[in-house]
């Protein structure tokens, strides 16, 4: 996190731009300027090197069936995307948007120890710019991402202790407003000896922001305290406590005798923790309750009085004071519930006054919710028993997610990945059975191997998008992490590996191509335009079939839409022995399909036919930074509020 310097170049700039504004906009531009400011996180965006995912190409699709996992149909809606997860998450935002209810992701943590890639190298821990060149690459991938999510969606991140208060910032500035918390998570058993300071980091954090509509799932309750051994009308029920944490000072409105009409004993609240309800004779006139009163609830049988009890009569208030000095008066535990201090001790004299405390029926039917709501604490594994709240997630450390990886592969071929308990815990709180799971920072692919457990255990049918970079550099140009590590695992987790059985499953993998708006249809393929139609109309990733000239993308109710790579002599005919009642074609030709559809006597089935280019430039178009359509933006709005009030 570091504050902008005023170099010369931006003065420079900024001047040039002033000098061509009107009055009006130097006005408006001042306002904006002066009105803005607010506390938050600034980042140096302009003395770092651009990303260079940043540009002006188009991204397109295309399967590599020799390093997927396809089913018999040959196709998945699982995927793993291979290439920058920038030019991934333009793609979803074409093919994706809105439909994405999880998104999951351990981001690289900055530690400046080779732990990941930025313009095809590494990021030294010595940068001058680190910490900004981290913001941005984070800021620009979390603003696509965040439009993918359904409107309950979520988003999960996994972060350091270190770089947690700068991601926090961050988000807020992603998702205003929709922050829901932050999850804690222990890595390690035992303590770092390396500490100089003495204090060993051993957690992480899980943000955790969503949209509106989210909600984790929680725990279910268990209701072995309920019974109804009087045969309530109302059901099964158990004791709860009549009080609530306040003195008698912070709510004297709630310090009253309560009275048991049948048998007239009085019981005095403790002056330490109030009634819970307030009582009718303590309103004032004309006043009403927005909620039942104690009396009310008296009348109903909801409050249960004790039924043998000491009771005690004081006919001066002389024998209350010895009584309250002997400590021979009602208690709540060990602490008196009457005391010289307390007002009005006049009331309890010559009145008959119960010992026992009496208690709330609390019906099962009254619960506002069936489950308990998710700790925020997630309890390892070897601490698994020790917490007496039972509404917490478990996980192993980081040990487990090393073992993995050593098991499915027979060596530690990559390093930090987590547990696939953590995940499969995260995704079973916040996934339903149909959802999709997306993690565009996918490593060895935990997140994969936890929505493929996770539909074994419970018979969902979760699917995962993971998207990853080869991360290769000049000094490792044929590195692939997403190929050799992350498919991989993906694969020997469906099929089995050693002795553990497969999981079942498939996946496509596939490719990025980025091409020049200019060279679009002198390099694009039918296999793009395919790709980005399945992905698209159906949200399902189809190797287009082989000696075929039709490539069906979706056939429903009689309607087929298609992608004909070329148009050929015996084209019309094939298209009319399929039986649709309506046909929208892409093809190379589309306005010569057109004419030879009319000309051969099948107008009275509806065809229209796209250009494969119409296809193509669904891909995410060329466009500015996030911080330059954010200010475009922001001008335009301004310019035309100005016009609307001229």
């Amino acid at each position: 996190m570091t504050q902008r310097p005023a170099t010369k170049e931006a003065a420079a700039k900024l001047l040039a731009r002033l000098d061509t504004m009107t009055t009006q906009e130097l006005k408006r531009y001042l306002v904006q300027e002066l009105t803005r400011k607010k506390l938050g996180l600034v980042w140096e965006t302009d003395q770092i090197e651009r990303d260079r995912a940043l540009n002006g190409n188009l991204v397109l699709p295309k399967i590599d069936k020799s390093a997927s996992e396809l089913n018999e149909q040959e196709c998945s809606t699982n995927l793993i995307i291979e290439g920058d997860n920038f030019d991934a998450l333009r793609l979803l935002k074409a093919t994706h948007a809105g439909k994405i209810r999880v998104i999951y992701i351990d981001p690289p943590y900055n530690t400046g120890n080779r732990d990941w890639v930025y313009n095809d190298d590494y990021v030294k821990k010595d940068d001058r710019w680190k910490h900004s060149t981290w913001l941005e690459f984070m800021y620009q991938r979390l603003c696509l991402a965040r439009d993918l999510l359904t409107t309950d969606g979520v988003m999960l991140i996994s972060i350091n202790d270190e770089n947690r208060s700068r991601l926090e910032l961050l988000m807020d500035e992603v998702m205003p407003g929709r922050r829901l918390g932050s999850m804690v998570w222990r890595t390690r058993q035992g303590s770092n000896a390396d500490q100089g300071c003495f204090l060993s980091v051993d957690h992480e954090h899980i943000l955790v922001y969503g949209n509106p509509g989210f909600a984790f799932a929680g725990f279910e309750k268990t209701y072995d305290m309920y019974s109804n051994p009087d045969n309530d009308p109302r059901g099964d029920w158990r004791v709860s406590d009549l009080t609530l944490g306040f003195s008698y000072k912070e709510r004297p409105n709630l310090y009253y005798p309560l009275v048991d009409e049948k048998t007239g004993i009085h019981y005095p609240p403790n002056p330490d923790r109030i009634w819970v309800y307030a009582s009718e004779a303590r309103l004032k006139p004309g006043a009403t309750l927005q909620a039942k009163s104690m009396e009310e609830f008296a009348r109903l049988g909801q409050i249960i009085f004790p039924a043998d009890q000491r009771v005690e009569t004081w006919d001066t208030i002389d024998d209350l004071l010895a009584a309250i000095d002997s400590g021979d008066v009602p208690k709540s535990g060990k602490t008196p519930i009457l005391r010289r201090d307390l007002p009005n001790l006049e009331q309890w004299v010559g009145k008959p006054i119960g010992f026992g405390r009496p208690q709330f029926k609390r019906y099962k039917a009254d619960l506002r919710n069936q489950t308990q709501p998710l700790s925020s604490w997630i309890v390892p594994n070897f601490e698994e028993g020790t917490y007496e709240i039972d509404n917490n997630l478990t996980s192993a450390t980081n040990q487990e997610g090393a073992r993995q990886v050593s098991a499915i592969f027979g060596d530690r071929v990559f390093n930090y990945a987590k547990p696939a308990s953590l995940i499969t815990g995260l995704l079973k709180q916040a996934t339903h059975a149909n959802d999709i799971v997306l993690d565009f920072f996918s490593g060895s692919g935990t997140t994969a191997h936890a929505v493929l457990a996770l539909n074994a255990e419970d018979g969902g049918n979760r699917n995962f998008i993971l998207c990853s970079s080869t991360e290769a550099t000049a000094k490792e140009p044929e590195k692939n992490l997403c190929r050799d590590v992350c498919a991989q695992r993906v694969q020997r987790v469906i099929t089995g590996y050693g002795k553990t059985p497969g999981l079942g499953g498939d996946f496509a993998y596939m490719r990025l191509d980025l091409i020049e708006e200019a060279d679009l249809m002198f390099d694009a393929q039918a296999e793009h335009a395919y790709a980005l139609l399945c992905l698209r109309e159906t949200g399902v990733a189809r190797a287009a079939p082989e000696k075929s000239i039709i490539w069906p993308v979706d056939i429903h109710e009689g309607a087929a839409t298609l992608v004909c790579p070329q148009l050929t002599d015996d084209l019309v005919s094939q298209l009319a022995a399929l039986g649709a009642s309506r046909l929208v074609v892409y093809i190379d030709r589309p306005d010569s399909l057109v004419d030879q559809w009319e000309q051969t006597g099948h107008g009275h089935i509806p065809l229209q036919a796209f250009s494969l280019e119409t296809a193509l430039r669904w891909a995410q178009p060329a466009r500015a930074t996030v911080h330059e359509s954010a200010q475009s933006n922001s001008l335009i709005n301004q310019d035309a509020e100005h016009e609307e009030k001229a």
